[in-house]
């Protein structure tokens, strides 16, 4: 006969054995993770910003040849002009430039040009010239832009007749513009344009540096070809008014000039108001001034580059 077990013992044998198998085993602890900070990604500077360069070219009839060569050196040299202003010879010149053509293809406009293509003679009334030959001129090698269309911002610079106030045309057409701008009293009718009659620009400013300004220019490049007054006392009508502008635009000068950055001023001693002959000589002046001016120039740019 097999003995009898007690049922209790067995049955808290049973229960052990069930607990310790219910007990989970003892995992390996894991280090914590890491995360690496992250880098902030590099500070890119901004490029270096030129000035916004405007060119004030001034008033001087013929001698006004001279500016074209001014820009062949800014051209050559990588340097952009950002706008432009100009005053009687000076605003043909701008508006020419302002329209898209550049140093070489004005000079070859300039030695081609016939005097007689700006120059319709009138009955002395008002003026020898009537000016509207010049306007059609500048409306033909624009192709017929108005000053608002063009390339560069264009400003062109009259004198009010009525009360000797000054205008800086920036809207409207070009022609007329640059007809009043060199209606140099007595030589050229004056210019009605609406209700008011305007006359030479070169009254009030020989080199519109301030205009320049007004149109946004940080750094102001002016070409002053402005002739000195004559020794000796001129002896025919146009040379005596000639003169007359020179000592009023001397004058004024001496103000206007103070607030440009760099004042181009080409040599041409010898070359009247009235010397169409000597373009070449003119432009060549421009340039020998200008590249005299470089260091200059990009030494105030780089003062005002940020």
């Amino acid at each position: 006969m097999i003995p009898a077990f007690p049922r209790r013992p067995l049955l808290a044998a049973a229960l052990a054995v069930l607990a310790g198998c219910s007990v989970l085993p003892t995992q390996t602890p894991q280090p914590p993770v890491v995360t690496p900070p992250v880098e902030p990604p590099p500070l890119v500077k901004p490029a270096p910003k030129p000035p916004r360069l405007g060119l004030a070219l001034g008033g001087g009839a013929a001698r006004g040849f001279a500016h074209i060569g001014v820009i062949q050196v800014l051209e050559e040299n990588g340097i952009k002009v950002d706008l432009v202003a100009g005053t009687s010879a000076g605003s043909l010149v701008a508006s020419l430039y302002a329209s898209g053509k550049g140093g070489k293809e004005m000079q070859a406009l300039a030695e081609t040009m016939d005097e007689g293509a700006i120059t319709d003679w009138s009955f002395p009334l008002r003026g020898l010239i009537r000016g509207e030959a010049l306007a059609r001129f500048i409306r033909d090698k624009t192709g017929g832009k108005g000053i608002e269309q063009m390339a560069l911002p264009l400003g062109i610079v009259a004198t009010d007749l009525s009360d000797g106030s000054s205008i800086l045309f920036r809207a409207g057409d070009t022609g007329t513009a640059v007809r009043a701008s060199s209606a140099v009293p007595a030589v050229f009718q004056p210019v009605k344009i609406g209700q008011r009659e305007y006359v030479d620009g070169g009254l009030v400013s020989p080199v519109p540096v301030r205009f320049a300004r007004e149109m946004g220019a940080q750094l102001v490049v002016a070409v002053d070809i402005s002739s000195p007054p004559e020794k000796d006392p001129p002896g025919d009508a146009f040379r005596m008014l000639m003169q007359t502008f020179s000592i009023m635009g001397r004058s004024i000068n001496t103000f206007e000039l103070r607030d440009a950055d760099v004042v181009v001023r080409p040599r041409l001693d010898g070359v009247g108001s009235a010397d169409f002959t000597a373009r070449r000589r003119a432009i060549q002046a421009g340039r020998e001034a200008a590249q005299a001016m470089l260091p200059l120039l990009r030494q105030r740019i780089a003062e005002k580059t940020r």
